[in-house]
């Protein structure tokens, strides 16, 4: 009789689940690609993380199947994230007490981590989904419609109408735009403080990045981000 130990039996079962999560979210980024002149019509994605949390939030999903699709773009730039890629452990101030809730922040690239550090704040509020309500922590900022120096690579025509939020376009929340979500989202220990601060992205390059005038950065979206955001 052919007889499998424990530990080959736990391995083909890891194997198995993790092949199924990423079928899942691969299946979830073919749709975001298949929708993509639906949420971008002139196909301008710069800054633009709200278009598709408003479009993923309007399809009525499970709970699951919500979290997931948000793994899959970043807040900052507008750009797809592939399936399975790792999240950044970072803190964001919650709106109004300014307490520091921790969670992880799926991301392009790394100033886009800090980025969000610095410029959005996070918000918790209740959503009834498909299956359940839940609690989740979203990121924000203050509604950028306003703006006299609104930024000329973003299209304005996705976020606002005149000075107000297009909320037909883009989640709203008492006045602020929602840009994403804060995944896993606590408040903070100083355990979690002390790691952010000593991770070579989120503490040594991010104190950098955020302490440079917005005028010398040079990387890309994220500066386009700052100055919707600022």
């Amino acid at each position: 009789m052919l007889r499998i130990s424990k530990l080959a039996i736990l391995i083909l079962f890891l194997t198995s689940f993790h092949t199924t999560v990423n079928s899942s979210g691969q299946d979830y980024y073919e749709t975001l690609v298949s929708n993509w002149s639906k949420i971008f019509p002139d196909q301008n994605r710069n800054a633009a993380g709200p278009k598709f949390f408003k479009f993923i939030i309007d399809q009525n999903m499970n709970y699951d199947e919500f979290i997931e699709y948000n793994k899959l773009y970043c807040a900052v730039s507008g750009s797809l994230i592939s399936p399975g890629s790792m999240p950044e452990f970072l803190y964001v101030n919650q709106e109004k007490s300014n307490k520091k809730i921790c969670g992880y922040y799926y991301r392009c690239c790394i100033p886009c981590s800090c980025d969000i550090m610095k410029y959005s704040k996070v918000k918790k509020i209740n959503h009834q989904f498909k299956d359940v309500k839940k609690e989740i922590f979203v990121l924000t900022i203050d509604n950028p419609c306003k703006k006299d120096d609104f930024p000329e690579r973003v299209n304005k025509d996705y976020f606002c109408k005149n000075d107000k939020l297009d909320t037909d376009q883009v989640f709203e929340i008492e006045g602020k735009l929602v840009i994403g979500l804060l995944h896993k989202a606590k408040p903070c220990n100083e355990q979690n403080i002390n790691y952010i601060a000593k991770n070579e992205v989120t503490g040594e390059y991010c104190d950098i990045r955020n302490n440079t005038p917005v005028e010398s950065l040079q990387s890309g979206m994220g500066d386009i981000f700052i100055k919707l955001a600022r």
